[in-house]
């Protein structure tokens, strides 16, 4: 009987240590994917504040001295000797009857994005306190990671779809009519992606890694059920008599 005791003693011991590594593992990961959701919503706000979505080639350099302007969903803008500004920017507006389609939903779709990342961001954050804190509850633990995670995947949709559609009109060499005042020709020489979609397609990619590892919330919670489970069985287990002992 004693023999029996001591090695379940051990036995338990083991486990408990083995799954207090494996939920510090877990929480490592967990605070990397937060960083890495952080940084992807940074990354959207950047995306949406460059200009670089379309790079323009012009072969009239009579105004446009650079040969090239920067089309991107809020701004026109080219360098230039010309005009009374070296650097000329006109805003585009949703409402703009020469807008394409893909930048006006680009507009609104990166702005939803911008307002769902934040969400995912506060989430996931109140969901690493709970892990943290240990709550007792494991229900609320399973729908903070759920819903973290949805709302990452959901940024990452809303960024994917506009990048993806203006980098298809760009490789599709479509144009853009825009009026006079911008001083820019009714079509370019040529068309390159800009690094504004690239840094856009970068944070997505964060996002979606960011979303599907909080989609795996059972790995944690089972982690911390079997932890609860081992500890109340240990505060609960009968004391070893002195013979036992000995």
């Amino acid at each position: 009987m004693l023999t029996i005791r001591v090695f379940l003693n051990v036995c338990l011991h083991k486990y408990s240590s083995n799954t207090e590594r494996f939920l510090n593992v877990q929480f490592t990961w967990i605070v990397i994917k937060i960083t890495a959701g952080f940084l992807a919503w940074i990354l959207t706000m950047t995306t949406i504040g460059l200009n670089d979505w379309r790079l323009w080639e012009v072969d009239d350099v009579s105004v446009i001295s650079s040969g090239v302007a920067w089309v991107g969903i809020w701004r026109a803008c080219f360098h230039s000797h010309v005009l009374p500004r070296m650097e000329n920017c006109w805003s585009i507006g949703i409402s703009d009857t020469f807008v394409p389609i893909e930048i006006s939903v680009a507009q609104v779709m990166m702005m939803m994005a911008v307002i769902s990342g934040l969400a995912g961001n506060i989430i996931a954050a109140v969901a690493m306190r709970m892990v943290y804190f240990s709550v007792k509850n494991r229900r609320s633990i399973r729908l903070a990671f759920v819903a973290g995670g949805l709302l990452y995947l959901l940024t990452a949709t809303l960024c994917l779809v506009p990048l993806v559609w203006n980098m298809t009109s760009v490789l599709n060499n479509r144009t853009i009519d825009f009026p006079p005042e911008f001083h820019l020709p009714a079509a370019p020489v040529s068309q390159k992606v800009g690094s504004a979609i690239g840094v856009g397609i970068c944070s997505s990619v964060l996002l979606l890694i960011s979303g599907l590892v909080f989609l795996c919330y059972r790995y944690v919670c089972t982690a911390l059920c079997q932890k609860h489970k081992s500890q109340k069985w240990m505060n609960g287990r009968p004391a070893l008599t002195a013979t036992e002992r000995w």
